[in-house]
């Protein structure tokens, strides 16, 4: 069977589109005629993602697939096979209840080669885009052990805190980045609209005007006058600082950075933690061996310089060291953490441990953002507000002299 995506019109005279597999497009087109369906087209899925390639489509970025959409499905397949419903009818039950399109043919893919005779793990290796090596690499132990509805269950959960995670992070510092714009634009349109039409007032008079008024003046006439170079200028830099942080040089000198960066920096490590930490622990819990578990966690890390301190570990693990001694060479993790990974390892209890440390900087995390958010609002208002009252001290004080000397 090849999977389609199709396009038609129902009864009702709506504009229905999905993905299904069949054996031929013609069985396709029966297939949705019994439904009450009239397709006006079908493409293969493959041909169709070329086709998507070759046009730019926006629509894309609000269909993408979140952490969250493959959270649901993940948990939702487990509850089917813990309660004893075959793999392939789990998956065909929940590719029916599937709603985005990418979703739905990557499971249904999925699906068929399942039936093929092809591993469970083997066939979601072929959607990276959906299913990340971690993932894959869990459903591949749990398969080999017998437990993998226990294993998806684990990866939903996983998922979760993932999402949840990253959620908090990125609600906490809308607002404060809405602001900063709001207040960015605000000062924007005050120098390059109100500024010259007022500051015009004071070329009829002859009159020396204070320095400030002065040099709002000039910037004024700066932003009005060039502000497309500006923004090109802007453009350019940001552009350019994209393509040079994604060289390697660059991108190491920036990892290295965003570690070291005060105030920030410390968060991005207490993120890098809790994300090493709940990971190797799942994938440990999950019957992945240890190297291979922490290849993966180093992946996962996506920051180069933290990369290598973990793949420093697994070459030391490889030589018959422990997990604590060569991370704490590194001096880049937090020497509790190390301290409840040796405990750990000398316990046997390394798993549970790195679930503790991964909850704890969760809670620290988070704690951390809304300290960071509750100082930095009042912060930019502060700053926002001093640049408005800054312009508007610069124009009000010469114009009250103005009218000292026509009064006079």
């Amino acid at each position: 069977m090849a999977v389609y995506e199709w396009q038609g019109i129902s009864t009702s005279g709506k504009e229905q589109k999905g993905v299904r597999d069949a054996d031929n497009p013609k069985a396709l087109r029966a297939l949705l005629r019994k439904e009450g369906i009239l397709v006006t087209k079908v493409m293969e899925e493959a041909e169709a993602r070329v086709a998507k390639a070759r046009n730019v489509d926006f629509g894309r970025y609000f269909r993408r697939v979140s952490d969250l959409d493959v959270a649901l499905a993940t948990r939702q397949l487990a509850t089917l096979l813990k309660s004893g419903v075959p793999l392939v009818e789990s998956l065909t039950a929940l590719i029916d209840q599937m709603e985005k399109p990418e979703m739905k043919a990557a499971f249904t893919q999925t699906r068929d080669k399942v039936n093929e005779g092809t591993s469970f793990a083997d066939a979601l290796g072929a959607h990276p885009d959906i299913f990340k090596p971690l993932f894959v690499n869990m459903v591949a132990a749990g398969e080999a052990s017998g437990t993998l509805e226990a294993v998806l269950a684990r990866l939903a959960e996983f998922l979760e805190n993932q999402a949840k995670l990253k959620n908090k992070v990125t609600s906490a510092l809308a607002y404060p980045a809405f602001m900063l714009l709001m207040g960015v634009a605000t000062v924007g349109i005050m120098m390059i609209v109100v500024v010259p039409k007022v500051t015009a007032i004071f070329e009829d008079f002859e009159q020396a005007l204070p320095w400030y008024t002065q040099l709002l003046i000039f910037v004024s006439d700066i932003v009005s006058g060039y502000w497309w170079l500006i923004l090109g200028l802007g453009t350019a830099g940001y552009f350019g600082f994209r393509r040079w942080k994604n060289t390697e040089q660059g991108r190491e000198r920036w990892d290295r950075f965003i570690l070291d960066v005060p105030l920030f920096g410390q968060l991005n490590v207490m993120v890098a933690v809790s994300r090493f930490a709940r990971t190797l622990s799942t994938l440990l819990k999950s019957g992945v061996p240890l190297l291979r578990a922490m290849e993966i966690t180093r992946n996962v890390l996506e920051n180069t310089e933290l990369m290598r301190v973990i793949e420093d570990a697994r070459t030391s693990i490889r030589e018959g060291e422990s997990i604590a001694a060569p991370l704490k060479r590194s001096k880049r993790l937090p020497p509790i953490v190390i301290h409840m990974i040796a405990v750990g390892e000398r316990s046997g209890q390394l798993e549970e441990m790195l679930e503790n440390v991964a909850e704890s900087y969760d809670t620290q995390v988070e704690a951390k953002v809304q300290t960071m958010t509750s100082l930095l609002e009042p912060m930019l208002i502060v700053v926002m507000g001093g640049m408005s009252g800054g312009i508007a001290f610069a124009i009000l004080m010469p114009l009250m002299r103005i009218n000292e000397f026509v009064a006079g």
